[in-house]
Order: structure tokens, then sequence, then C-alpha cells
């Protein structure tokens, strides 16, 4: 039996464009380790075995020109074997018309995907012809390494001829145009797949040319014209595809029309949507995405001697969306600044402050995606008011949720303090059937899901929102986040009665089948409670509970509650050699963190990048006001306030858009970067300032 030893090389089985990926992903040392333990220099007995049985194969190859090109060989049982670990023989008749016939040569790279639908399994191999004469061909192994079965949906496969037989005479077209009847089977297609090429590095290292599989419901693929739009899913992360794509943006697909047994054969050039794009961030499941742009294509009739019946999807494909879904949802992303009406369709207090109010649009349409983490923008009209008054309140609901929750604490009145004018109004008015309206969810304030970094939630009073929320989307999207992620969660009151969600958390834990923690955290506990068994820390958080809860490798920190707590819990974090990027917090209204870094207070970040000015004249031309401003007034909103105007605002950080109002006249910078966007004739007055240069600025307020 052949020993399962690993890649047995000082080197990296992973090239330049692989280890990039990887790293932008924070996987780079976890997925050197795992690659050189799967990526073999040889076939372990059990892949030969598996080959051996197979009724076809998938070949990637690069022609002349070095297109890369994804083919498909059929065979009997027994037409691929393994006269040794290190040799592949292929006893296969090449059509004349597939592209492969012409780019088997000796000492050219192969790849070779070995996958058994009806069982979803696969191993792979790349590697490099040896021989072609005549029938078929012979190859060596690079290297060997087996795929999880994802994505893959189960078919029966049934010989509608003998393979291996006289070809009969197939009718094929090439085209530089994908036709209609192509069109169509890429539409309805739930599966393909991809070749592509590293011709960089040593093709008998880490280089060559690499064949996989690609699976998802039905219309995954987009097709706009000669381009194709591909959602990637989490995988592996090996990203041997992608990585291939980096240094080498070439593609070939094949896809097959199961029904018919037409083969499509597809070669172009590549471009990679980073998870950030509107696409990805609207289609159901995707990390990534991937655009193909055809060069050449050939299309050969009824060539496959198989029929292969659908039998299933993967689980996991029913998860992912189509671009039909996703159409959708770029549909509504339009309406995202608009008021729109909601329905309450559900109350729950969390304690005795806190109160949940559960929404659903009120046309029964569909909600606006959001990340974990981000707000909702809602106004109220409360009796003798003069005009709406807005406010943003963090989403304690998570993604794949079928309502927004959002968690409200009613400010009470507190001596000088007076009571919240909205909260009060959502605790005393907002009852199921009640209508209130809201904006599409925003804010930055989200998990970094380009890391498998372990996260720390750390969250205080009513800033436990966007932690449940993040909670919550590691419980039920760990086909996004991968199974080695570590969640900490430590939650911090004064009373266990104000542990909000504490139940939830609970049951949660449960669910998530990665690494996870919940710590509470309690400042004054009742006489009857003790610590270790009502919650687990008492007194208020320290450096010593830090250590004792914290995981013992670098993390990424998300704090939210209030000012305070968050400025001492960013210290304590700091003092314990936590770097400043690893922390993340949410802050509302004017308070924010003082952080610690190389970096000039009051940063102005404009639109032209311009320093703030040293002094200017404000024009408010419906309000007819004309005001001298200099740096001690602040910000154009306080500006306008201490002057007498009431503009509308919510965040007062350039989070939620609702100061934005028209710029007539003038540049302005910012304090803070805003993540609110606006276009070229708007400006958000909560943190600009007039630029250098703009002694005059002119607002339409």
């Amino acid at each position: 039996m052949t020993e399962l030893a690993g890649w047995g090389k000082e080197t990296s089985p992973f090239h330049s464009g692989e280890r990039f990926m990887q790293e932008r992903y924070g996987l780079k040392e976890q997925q050197e380790a795992i690659g050189k333990m799967i990526m073999r220099p040889f076939m372990p007995d059990q892949h030969r075995e598996f080959f051996s049985s197979l009724p076809f194969g998938i070949i990637g190859s690069i022609d002349d020109s070095g297109q890369p090109w994804a083919s498909i060989v059929f065979g009997k049982p027994g037409f691929i074997s393994t006269p040794n670990d290190k040799t592949l023989n292929f006893d296969a008749e090449l059509l004349k018309d597939d592209p492969l016939k012409n780019n088997v040569e000796v000492g050219k790279p192969l790849s070779f995907l070995g996958i058994e639908l009806p069982t979803r399994r696969r191993n792979r191999v790349n590697m490099t012809a040896v021989a072609s004469e005549g029938r078929g061909f012979s190859a060596e192994v690079v290297h060997s390494f087996g795929n999880c079965p994802k994505y893959i949906q189960t078919r029966d496969i049934e010989f509608t001829r003998e393979p291996g037989g006289a070809v009969p005479n197939l009718e094929s077209s090439t085209f530089s145009e994908l036709p209609e009847h192509v069109t169509e089977v890429i539409r309805k297609a739930d599966t393909f797949f991809v070749a592509s090429h590293n011709h960089k590095d040593d093709q008998n290292d880490t280089g060559g040319v690499d064949v996989n599989h690609r699976g998802g419901r039905s219309g995954f693929v987009k097709v706009e014209g000669n381009t194709l739009t591909i959602p990637d899913y989490s995988g592996n992360y090996l990203f041997n595809t992608l990585g291939n794509f980096i240094v080498n943006p070439k593609a070939g697909l094949l896809f097959i029309d199961f029904d018919t047994g037409d083969l499509i054969y597809l070669t172009g050039t590549t471009e990679i949507l980073w998870e950030d794009h509107p696409e990805v961030e609207a289609f159901k499941g995707a990390d990534r995405a991937w655009r193909f742009n055809l060069t050449r294509g050939v299309c050969i009739k009824q060539a496959a001697p198989v029929r292969m019946r659908f039998g299933e999807y993967s689980p996991t494909s029913t998860k992912m969306g189509n671009w039909d879904e996703a159409n959708d949802v770029l549909a509504l992303q339009a309406m995202r600044r608009q008021w729109l009406p909601y329905e309450v369709t559900k109350v729950v207090d969390e304690d005795s402050h806190i109160r949940s109010f559960y929404l659903q649009p009120q046309d029964a349409g569909k909600l606006l995606p959001y990340k974990a983490g981000q707000f909702l923008s809602i106004r109220v009209k409360p009796e003798g008011a003069e005009k709406y008054i807005g406010r943003t309140y963090t989403l304690s609901s998570a993604p794949g949720d079928d309502f927004y929750r959002i968690s409200v604490k009613r400010e009470e009145a507190d001596g000088d303090k007076p009571e919240g004018v909205v909260s009060s109004y959502l605790h005393k008015h907002l009852k199921v059937g009640s209508l209130i309206d809201a904006k599409g969810p925003s804010g930055l304030f989200v998990p970094d899901t380009k890391t498998q970094r372990p996260a720390v939630l750390i969250g205080a009073g009513v800033g436990i929102t966007p932690v449940i929320s993040m909670f919550r989307d590691f419980a039920t999207a760990v086909h996004r986040y991968g199974q080695s992620r570590s969640v900490t969660v430590i939650h911090a009151a004064r009373k266990t009665a104000n542990l909000a969600f504490n139940e939830e958390f609970q049951q949660l834990s449960k669910k998530i089948t990665y690494p996870t923690q919940y710590f509470s955290v309690i400042s004054q506990p009742e006489a009857n409670e003790k610590s270790g068994v009502d919650f687990h820390f008492e007194g208020r958080l320290s450096a010593e509970m830090l250590r004792t809860m914290l995981p013992g490798e670098p993390c990424d920190f998300y704090l939210c509650g209030p000012a305070a707590f968050m400025q001492g819990t960013y210290d304590l974090l700091l003092s314990l050699g936590v770097p400043d990027k690893h922390i993340h917090a949410e802050s509302f209204g004017p308070a924010s963190l003082k952080r610690q870094k190389d970096e000039v207070d009051e940063v102005v970040v404009a639109r032209n990048r311009a320093q703030k000015a040293d002094s200017a004249v404000v024009t408010f031309s419906q309000s007819q006001i004309e005001q001298a401003w200099t740096p001690n007034e602040g910000t154009l909103l306080e500006l306008a306030e201490n002057h007498g105007l009431k503009p509308e605002y919510a965040c007062r950080n350039g989070i939620c858009g609702e100061c934005a109002v028209k710029i007539k006249q003038g540049e302005v910078a910012y304090k803070t970067r805003p993540s609110f966007e606006t276009d070229r004739s708007e400006v958000l007055i909560c943190c600009a300032v007039p630029a250098k240069g703009s002694e005059k600025i002119e607002l339409d307020l």
C-alpha cells in the first residue's frame, strides 16, 4: 500500500497567486499546513481505485496560444488505469474537434478531475503528458489531492452508445459570440467545469494547468452577451482556480447539456469581483465572483455517449442564490435611501429597559439585504411634533432572518437628562400591527469575512444588539465563515437581569459547530447571585478577566456599548498588546474612540482630499442666514444648530445619511471619513467642515 505522505518539500505547495488569495482572507498559514498534508507527488491507492471505476474524466489543457480548455473523455470503467502511483493512462478516443485533441503533447501540462456524480466524490491530479500516440494518452503525476463534495449535484449516468467504438460523424461549430442555443444551456446549468493555468512557475512544482468543478442552483451563471458572471462560494480555501486567475486571467469552461449530450467548450479571459462588489453582495452565499469574457467557443452536438439524469441538489447548493434572486436584490438596493413603511409583527421585552420590535415590509415585499452589525434608520412623528424625527438603531436580527429586528432601550429622564423622545415613543406606541417608516440598512460595523482569525464580540448595555446580530450570523451562515473560526462573546451588564438576549446566546451556542465561548461580566450582582453560577465574572471588565477569556492567538475584536465602556475596553486591549487595526468599534453620536495610532488628530478626508479651511462664510440659502465659520464652530451641522436651525440628523458620524444637504457653492472636507455615500451635489453636514480654498459655502438648508 502507498503511504499517505504529504508534500515532502520545504517549499510551499502554493504559487504566488494562490498565496495572495489565502493571505487576503487570513488563511495563509492554515492553508500552508493543510496543503503540505493533502498534496502528494503520487496517487494514494484509494485514488487509483477510484479513478479506475469512473466512466468519464475531466481534463484541463493548454493550446499553443496559451489559452486553457476544459474537456471530457469517456470510457467503460477501467478506461483510466494507473500502472503505478505516478502514472495515469487514458484509453479514450479523443473527439477531433475537441481542443484536447491538439493540446496533448509530450511535456505539456494537463490536469485531471475524477468526479463521481452519483456519490459526489472527487479527486484531482495535476500532471504532465508523457505519451500521446494513437488512441488516448499517458501522463505523469505532479501532485494529487482530494476535494470536498460541496456543490456537486447527483446524477445517474447511462451510456447511449458504446464508448471507445467508432465515433459517429458529429455536427460541430465554432464561434466568437455565444449562439442562442448555447446561451440557453448555460442559463439553465447547475454544473460546469473550469480550467485555469499558471504559466509563471515551474509546471512540475506549483505551476501548470488546473481543472475543477463548479456547481450551484440552476441559474447561478449569468449570461450577458459574451460575458458570464459566476459566484464564488466558500470552499476548501486552496484557491487553485482564482489563484491562477491572479497570475494569468484566462479560463476554459466546459458546459454539458446532460439531456442531449451536447458539449460546449469555451475559452476566454477573466476578472475577479471582490466581496464588496454590489453583484456579490446581492448574490446569496457568494463570497466573491468572477467574470468570463468569451474569446472562442466550440459546440459538438450529441458528442457525449452518455445521458446524465438529475438526481438531487447538493445540500450546500440549495442554500445559495441564483441571478434572478440577485437581480431582485439589486433592484431593492436602488430603494435603500427611500422611506418605506414596515409593519410591526412581534414585540418582545428583552429586559426591563430594552424592547425588540420585529418588522416586515407592509406590502409583503422582500427585505433589503444587509450585513450583521448594520443599523436601520427609522423616523417617527410624535403627537404635537412639527416634523418627523429620525434615529438609527442597530439591527439585532441577522442576514438570513425573514424579518428586521430592532432592540431599543428606553431612555428615561434622569436628573437634567430629558426622556428620550423617540425611544419613549416606540415603547409607548408601537405594538403588533403598527406601521413605522424605515430606510434600508447601512453601516460599516460588520464582521471582516476576509479572515479566519477568532472573533471576540464585546457588548455592554444596548450595545449588545450588534453582538447578537453577529453571533446569529455566525450560527446560521457557517458556509460563509467556514468551520475553523472560533467566536467569543463577552457580555457586560450592571445586573444579571440586564443580560438581554442571554437565553438566545445560550441556544445559538448549541447550533454553532466551531468553538464558541460566552462570558457574562456583572458589575453589581444581587446579594443572592454568585460568580461562576449565575454569571461568570463580578466587577468591571479588567485586563485580568480578558486574559482568562481570550483565545491564545491573534483575534479580531468588535466593541459596542456606552462611550466610557468602549474607551476603557479599547485601552485594556491595547495594554494586552492587541493592535489597533484589529479593534473595531461601533459609535453613534459625537462620542467615538480616541485611538492610539500614528495619525494626526482631526484628519480631514475630502472628496478632493482638501484640508479644512481656517475660516469661511457659510450661507444657508433656504433660511437666508449667513454666518462666519471658524474651527471653533465645529461641523456645519453644529454651526447650523448654534444659530437656531434644526437640520435632520441621526448618527452625527457620517453613517446614516440623514443629514445630507445639497451644496450649491464651495467644497467641504470631512473630519471623520463618512461611510454613507453621496453624489457630488450633496454633503453630510454632520461631519463636514469648509475645505481650504473655499472661503464661501452655500448649503440648501
